[in-house]
């Protein structure tokens, strides 16, 4: 290879532009998809871009060369990004251990059915895995609309509330039969418990070696929130007021964009299930007075979530919702044939 035959400088423009180039053409299509084969889709065209680049770089040194010299270089060019897609397929796991990376492709393979802890919510708390599956749409949608990761929303969903399988039928999605277990106790021990779920579920997946942002979305998705229920249940038989801080979660709030998009939808989702009869304009009331609790509440204080965004994540909710529990049409009973109407 002649490119830096006729330079006395240290550092290669030539080279430089090429590489430069290569690694220009690498990150924008790594960029645009999250299939697993994106790596070597980008490969692909990064070699595609070397060939162009190689070609303009020997047309503008004018050198002389046959086809056979030609054809090196043209080859070199493709086989490097061959090699480079190759060789980051095969390190990549390797990378992302070592530096904390959560990447797409680690992510897609949380997402997997199949893995263990999805299988304990899905055996252990069915209504919570159906619960995380809405929470997860929610999210993705909303969470593309502002920009963010989309993928993380809808991954960190299925995880966020898995300390609920340490005590499933405490939690009213569970309840398959309509017993409410938290008429047989005090409220203060159904806030304990109900209080506890975040951080169980982050120590579920601290001891599952799990990406620290999916843990701090289980830790963080219900901030300091109140527990209005048991609050005010509590002070039907108590004596004085009792403090609101009894009744909050500890905390951390939501401390990313994506973990205050997963505390709505969640909240969000468990408001417009147990409504009666939803319609567009109850399902954006109420979308909209979550949203307006959250903000004088302080939960979004710490994940920089603008008015503007709240406006853009409230509008994309809606439209999920929409979609989710439109009204069905009353088919009428087939009645028995030779039966007059």
């Amino acid at each position: 290879v002649y490119y830096n035959h006729d330079s006395t400088s240290t550092f290669s423009f030539t080279y430089g532009f090429y590489i430069f180039i290569s690694c220009l053409t690498a990150t924008y299509f790594l960029n645009s998809t999250n299939k697993a084969t994106r790596i070597l889709r980008a490969g692909l065209f990064v070699a595609c871009a070397n060939i162009i680049t190689v070609l303009a770089l020997l047309l503008m040194k004018s050198i002389h060369l046959n086809v056979m010299e030609i054809g090196l270089h043209f080859s070199a060019a493709f086989l490097s990004a061959f090699v480079a897609a190759v060789l980051t397929i095969g390190l990549l796991p390797f990378i992302e251990t070592a530096f904390g990376i959560l990447s797409v492709t680690r992510l897609i393979e949380l997402s997997n059915p199949n893995h263990p802890l999805l299988r304990k919510i899905l055996t252990e708390a069915p209504g919570t895995y159906h619960h995380s599956v809405v929470v997860g749409n929610l999210a993705e949608a909303a969470c593309e609309v502002l920009g963010e990761n989309g993928l993380l929303a809808r991954v960190g969903s299925y995880y966020h509330d898995l300390g609920k399988t340490r005590r499933p039928h405490f939690f009213i999605e569970n309840q398959l039969k309509g017993e409410n277990p938290h008429d047989k106790i005090s409220p203060q021990l159904s806030k304990t418990i109900i209080i506890s779920h975040p951080y169980d579920g982050a120590e579920l997946l601290r001891q599952h070696k799990m990406p620290k942002e999916i843990i701090d979305i289980a830790e963080q998705h219900h901030g300091t929130s109140l527990l209005k229920f048991f609050y005010h249940k509590a002070n039907e038989d108590a004596e004085k007021p009792l403090p609101e801080s009894q009744f909050r979660y500890p905390g951390p709030k939501p401390q990313t964009k994506v973990t205050s998009i997963i505390s709505i939808a969640d909240s969000v989702e468990a408001a417009v299930r147990s409504m009666q009869k939803p319609t567009p304009d109850k399902i954006e009331n109420l979308v909209d007075k979550i949203i307006k609790d959250k903000l004088e509440d302080g939960q979004f204080d710490e994940s920089d979530l603008t008015l503007a965004e709240l406006n853009a994540i409230k509008v994309s909710l809606c439209e999920t919702l929409n979609g989710t529990f439109h009204q069905r049409i009353e088919y009428p009973e087939e009645k028995p044939k030779g039966e007059k109407p």
